[in-house]
Formats: C-alpha cells, structure tokens, sequence
C-alpha cells in the first residue's frame, strides 16, 4: 500500500529508481512540493567539481560534502535558486551545472553557487540509498 498523494505531499518518503536514468542526464521529481533534481553525473563532471578550488566559491563546501560516499555519480538538489526561488534549468550555463534565467544565477555540476546574485549553493535534502539503483528522499 502506497501514500496517497495527499500523504507524499505532507513529506512522506518517497522513493526514486535511478536505472532509466543514463549517464550526463537528470530528472527531476517533487517530494514535500519542492522540485527535486537528480543527475547522473559524468566522470568529467565529477573530477571537474573536485578540482574546484573552496577559496574561489561564494558558499564554500567541497563536492564530497553534497554527494553520498561510493556515489559521487549521483547528485539530489532542491531545484530552488537560493536568490529569490525560481526553478534553474539543469545543464545550462557556464559550468554545466544549473543555470536560473531570471536573475543569472549559475551553479556547477555540484550545484554551488558560482557566479550572480545567489547567495548560497543548491540544498542537499535528506536522502539515502536503500539500495545501488534505489533512494528515499526524506
């Protein structure tokens, strides 16, 4: 027996098959009413995040703090610019990340915060692997 959509709307759990998703694309799924961007992330994308030197971003956190140990494939944001909450389209602007049309806002491929008027980095919700191709998000 499932939620109602009531219930998943309210916060309950709600879980995410990661196998239709391929490699360098994202979805995006709503949990609590909030968008919810999920990437398969490239090889390139990843190293290209890790090098990124802390000193050089607005909200400082390394890569390895926004993705789960032995999953660095996988990045889960709440697609919300921290500006003023617009939706940012994924894949778009300077740094292959997410980009926000309506103030300029552009996020990496780990979604900090990289340039424009967005005070802090894409949040991370609370979310966990039940299994390799499997999360919950809340």
């Amino acid at each position: 027996m499932n939620p109602d959509a009531a219930t998943i709307a309210a916060g309950a759990p709600i879980e995410v098959d990661l196998t239709p998703i391929a490699e360098g694309q994202d979805i995006k799924v709503f949990w609590r009413g909030k968008p919810i961007y999920i990437s398969h992330r490239t090889k390139k994308q990843i190293e290209e995040a890790q090098k990124v030197p802390l000193s050089s971003l607005p909200d400082p956190q390394p890569d390895s703090a926004r993705v789960k140990a032995g999953h660095d494939q996988w990045l889960v944001v709440i697609g919300i610019c921290t500006h003023l909450g617009c939706i940012p389209i994924a894949h778009e602007g300077n740094y292959d990340g997410f980009f926000c049309p309506c103030h300029g806002s552009q996020y990496d491929s780990s979604g900090r915060i990289r340039q424009g008027p967005a005070p802090a980095n894409l949040p991370v919700p609370p979310y966990a692997f039940v299994s390799d191709t499997k999360i919950q998000i809340g």
